[in-house]
């Protein structure tokens, strides 16, 4: 009789999802600061710095800002798809049953936001190119709010909110390939889908060995920038390609997970919040709030978020496509889905790539800001509402 393999634990707010959190928060805060200082300029500056990697005759160039949102998130994006793929075989995806409640949910908080965005926006044909950023939840800022709040959020809950925020950014993912390529290059693609069937290619042949995956990667993601699809696609792509199966306990999936991870919560994701959340508040009123591309973002994020998560979560339990979470109640089902409403990394990046021009862009990260804000700042008020009335409560 062999023995059965060990499956993976499932993934609730640990330390590094608290400790990441509060990293992404301190990056961001000082990027208001500095942008807010008399070392703005110099901030600007510095962001709008060219660097190059040349080999020979073939170079990139790109500013340092690029250099961070084209290069640095596509590692991001890798963890993303390493997460997705874990889950989907054996985590809080891996059964129609376990899935049903997340993926409900995530549908209804990633239409609902962004119809709202839209009809904010409508008869603007520049400004429905935003229509994505309030769609996507941000894991970091939502599970270390998770972890902060610590047992006052069931686990079960806790399962849920990581399950439907992974499935937000899988959606996210289709629709930047969808909607944000610039003008493609059918060489670019080609040698970029060479790339993606050698990392087919070594996943079926069980090969263990990260170097061939980053060879390949690389190759694939310098293909895929020069395509006009976004580069860090390439990384769900390597993510995808890692091998779960275990030899002695270990996978190369699972390893490579557990070593990135504390790279992009500790590096990756506040060196991207730095160099994305420093808007300058200089002359800011409420007219500035109600401009429809903040106003659609904030209504989205804060409002529509909460509305597709909760409707959706419940109609999918009383139609009896889904249970409640175990140990849990509808008040708190409420809570942790004005908590999704936190839309940080995800909702920039979409920024990013919906508009070039820097006073719009300005107004993306503020309306962005501002959601996530009030979401995290609600739903934390809500839970220790709710574990005071718990705890009042008479014993029978």
């Amino acid at each position: 009789m062999t023995a059965k393999a060990p499956t993976a634990a499932p993934h609730t707010a640990d330390n590094t999802d608290l400790y990441g959190g509060i990293a992404l928060g301190i990056a961001a805060a000082a990027a208001l600061i500095v942008a807010n200082s008399p070392l703005g300029p110099q901030y600007q500056s510095l962001l709008h710095t060219t660097g190059e990697v040349r080999i020979g005759s073939i170079g990139l160039t790109k500013t340092l800002e690029h250099w961070i949102n084209d290069g640095l998130m596509a590692v991001f994006f890798l963890l993303v798809g390493l997460e997705i793929k874990r889950e989907a075989i054996e985590g809080a995806l891996a059964s129609p049953r376990k899935a049903a409640l997340p993926v409900i949910a995530a549908f209804g908080g990633f239409i609902t936001p962004a119809a709202i965005f839209a009809a904010i926006n409508w008869g603007d044909a520049e400004a429905l190119r935003g229509w994505a950023i309030p769609a996507a939840t941000d894991i970091a800022f939502a599970l270390g709010v998770c972890a902060m709040l610590g047992r006052k959020v069931p686990a079960s809950l806790k399962t849920f909110l990581l399950a439907l925020a992974i499935i937000d950014d899988l959606m996210a993912i289709i629709v930047i390939a969808m909607f944000y390529a610039a003008d493609l290059s059918v060489l670019a693609l080609g040698l970029g889908a060479l790339g993606i069937a050698v990392l087919v290619v070594l996943n079926l042949l069980d090969v263990r060995r990260p170097a061939f995956y980053l060879i390949a990667g690389l190759f694939t993601w310098v293909c895929v920038l020069q395509s006009g699809v976004h580069a860090t696609l390439a990384g769900v792509a390597v993510g995808f390609a890692m091998p779960l199966t275990r030899h002695d306990g270990h996978s190369l999936l699972e390893d490579t997970e557990h070593a990135l991870k504390p790279w992009v919560s500790f590096a990756i994701v506040p060196i991207f919040a730095f160099a994305n959340a420093g808007v300058s508040l200089h002359g800011l009123t409420l007219a500035n709030l109600a401009a429809p591309i903040p106003l659609g973002i904030i209504a989205g994020l804060f409002i529509g978020k909460q509305i597709g998560v909760f409707v959706a979560s419940l109609l999918a339990i009383r139609l009896g496509l889904a249970a409640m979470p175990d140990g849990t109640t509808t008040a708190k089902l409420y809570a942790i889905a004005i908590l999704t409403g936190i839309g940080f990394t995800m909702s920039l990046f979409i920024g990013t790539l919906a508009f070039d021009s820097e006073t719009v862009l300005k107004q993306v990260r503020l309306g962005v800001l501002v959601a996530s804000l009030l979401s995290g700042v609600v739903a934390s008020l809500v839970f220790v509402a709710l574990s005071r009335s718990n705890n009042a409560a008479p014993s029978r």
